[in-house]
């Protein structure tokens, strides 16, 4: 059965969170906001925090750096799933990916599912692992953000989490490396 097993301790992870956007700045970044306040009421720890724009290179550049430091675990990206011209996140991020995490976005739209119905499909929600590194990337919407951590990443996230969780497995995902190499 999921759920927490109390006899384990609480390990935080350090998350970046990154808004994608045109138009928005941190003084109106509601989505940003979200993440960074469920982030913090979990007892994780953000380290870093940054907008950029609708771009290809501008979010693969600032991605890449954060999966290059050793206090970041986890990318979260918020904004860019659509379908608009604009809209490039997955584009940016998923050739980064050595290995994409599928089931992210059935579960996603499940619960997404359940609060917007057909309109999930508007969305191209997307995760995966690059360079020992969780990227998730969510919605522009807060409510997106909402559904995302509070349906998925809160848990996954927890090293208490059981049967499984994110937190167990992040020192092996880079097995595939020669040990004690440092990221690229």
């Amino acid at each position: 059965m999921a759920g927490l097993d109390e006899t384990r301790p609480f390990l935080p992870v350090g998350i970046a969170v990154l808004t994608v956007s045109d138009t928005r700045t941190l003084a109106d970044d509601r989505s940003g906001d979200t993440l960074v306040a469920r982030i913090a009421d979990a007892g994780h720890t953000l380290i870093d925090r940054a907008i950029v724009p609708d771009d290809v290179a501008a979010i693969a550049a600032q991605v890449t750096a954060w999966t290059n430091r050793d206090d970041i675990d986890v990318v979260i990206t918020t904004g860019g799933t659509g379908f608009t011209g604009r809209d490039v996140t997955p584009e940016a991020l998923e050739p980064l990916f050595e290995k994409k995490m599928d089931g992210f976005s059935q579960v996603f739209h499940r619960i997404s599912y359940e609060k917007i119905g057909t309109s999930t499909i508007q969305s191209r929600a997307t995760a995966g692992v690059a360079n020992a590194t969780f990227i998730f990337a969510l919605p522009g919407s807060p409510g997106a953000c909402k559904d995302a951590w509070d349906g998925i990443l809160k848990s996954q996230l927890d090293y208490r989490h059981m049967p499984c969780n994110f937190v167990e497995i992040m020192p092996r995902l880079d097995e595939h490396l020669k040990r004690g190499a440092p990221k690229k």
